[in-house]
């Protein structure tokens, strides 16, 4: 692609609203070439004056030159040194969420402490990011705790996701990790608590069954519930032409009827 085409994708990633689909075809369109040249250009913009050029330099720099076939950064010590140094100055809300998340992209654990200091950030969408960046390194202690954490927060979004990162994502175990997601059971908000089930089942820890067969004998069943259900179970994903009465009823085989 040339200069001129580059620049112009650059631009596009400026058009309306920051989550605005366009924007982001854009951003996604520079992350697939991965050049030297995208690479240059993003770290200019991560340094530039405008918060929002900011926050799209760093966007590409998260997975830039990351796909099915080439699951890693084209340039993943330079990107990181680039985020690291922008995250330790960034006072802005959105490119700082877009640097947090950027950590979590690269996959490279000495984030994790950067990531996990802005657990307590006063906007939510800071500790959204924070959450979803941490996710990718649910086995560092660090982390672990910093979810466990986050699995308290106001916000159903950050509980949401600080419970699948630590709950689903994560293999740490104790009774501590239990116990919060087994309280994440009784959250008002359903996305969590479905999580909570997914976490609870991957730990063969009983007290997700009633919560469980409940969900399965309902009219209308999710994704999440019948993923908790196969986990139990000792499946690795889900069973081909199976039902959710399918899954109630190897679950009561196996465990009885709970009532």
């Amino acid at each position: 692609m040339s200069e001129p085409d580059v620049q112009l994708l650059f631009r596009q990633t400026l058009a309306g609203d920051y989550d605005d689909d366009a924007p982001w075809e854009a951003v996604g369109q520079l992350r697939q070439l991965g050049t030297r040249e995208v690479f240059e250009l993003a770290r200019q913009w991560s340094e530039s004056g405008d918060p929002l050029r900011r926050a799209r330099g760093l966007d590409v720099l998260a997975q830039l030159g990351k796909t099915m076939d080439h699951p890693h950064n084209s340039f993943p010590e330079e990107s990181y040194s680039v985020v690291a140094a922008r995250i330790r100055e960034e006072q802005e809300v959105v490119p700082l969420s877009s640097a947090i998340a950027a950590l979590g992209h690269l996959d490279d654990p000495r984030a994790v402490p950067l990531i996990a200091g802005f657990q307590s950030h006063p906007e939510p969408e800071v500790r959204f990011a924070v959450a979803c960046a941490l996710g990718s390194f649910p086995n560092e202690p660090l982390s672990a705790a910093a979810l466990l954490r986050l699995m308290q927060d106001e916000d159903d979004d950050v509980r949401d996701w600080a419970t699948f990162g630590l709950g689903v994502l994560g293999d740490k175990d104790s009774p501590e990790i239990r116990e919060a997601i087994s309280r994440a059971l009784q959250d008002s908000n359903e996305d969590v608590r479905e999580e909570s089930l997914v976490g609870l089942a991957k730990r063969h820890d009983a007290r997700a069954l009633s919560p469980l067969f409940a969900a399965l004998e309902q009219d209308s069943v999710t994704v999440r519930v019948i993923e908790a259900a196969y986990t139990f179970l000792g499946f690795d994903n889900e069973q081909k032409n199976w039902n959710p009465k399918d899954y109630l009823n190897a679950l009561r085989q196996q465990y009885g009827e709970l009532r």
